[in-house]
């Protein structure tokens, strides 16, 4: 699929108490996007959300303000007054089943639990549109998932997500151009480990 990116969604959840949360993931990645790009992100009532539009590329940033169980409240009003399909959308969000520091790519299919991904595709009508999701990991019980998301990550976590999201930057010209095939192939590639430093011997 060539189709071009038009609009990306960052899911989280507005207010300070939640700013440094693991929902918030894709919240950092469009900010850090808007940066990259020279957007500055206003609010816009008609979108229920901070919008920019880069003009160069095209291109809108949307990070919804109605909590994420709404957010397709917000894509849903930005895509129809600026007639976007639901193929050209990419939702930059978290997921549990994905290790932090780890990437994936995908087009459509199911929300997989995330409540925000649900809300979009009831409002958009199809759950065909792309989704980065950046991996935060799982708490390992089920029942522990709301209080684990809503909670900032450990620090050797947040290092992890911030590589990621960094990694995730450098796939920005090749979804902008839509060579999926290629953006897929260098999100799925897991960044080689460090290499391990080599014991210090001792000089006679």
């Amino acid at each position: 699929m060539r189709t071009g990116i038009r609009l990306v969604v960052g899911l989280g959840n507005p207010g300070r108490e939640y700013a440094d949360t693991r929902h918030n993931a894709g919240f950092w990645f469009c900010e850090r996007l808007a940066a990259r790009l020279g957007v500055s992100l206003a609010v816009e009532s008609r979108f229920h959300g901070l919008a920019g539009h880069a003009r160069a590329q095209g291109v809108w940033l949307l990070l919804p303000q109605t909590f994420m169980n709404r957010s397709g409240q917000a894509v849903g009003a930005l895509a129809r007054f600026h007639r976007i399909p639901a193929e050209e959308i990419l939702v930059v969000h978290d997921e549990l089943d994905i290790p932090p520091g780890q990437l994936r790519i995908k087009f459509g299919g199911g929300p997989g639990g995330h409540n925000g991904l649900k809300d979009i595709t009831a409002h958009l009508g199809t759950q065909d549109y792309w989704r980065l999701r950046i991996g935060i990991g799982h708490p390992g019980d089920r029942d522990e998932v709301v209080n684990f998301v809503l909670k900032p990550p450990r620090r050797e976590e947040l290092e992890d997500i911030d590589a990621a999201l960094e990694r995730a930057l450098e796939l920005w010209p090749l979804i902008e151009k839509a060579e999926w095939n290629a953006a897929i192939k260098r999100a799925h590639t897991k960044p080689a480990l460090p290499p391990s430093p080599k014991p210090q011997t001792e000089t006679p």
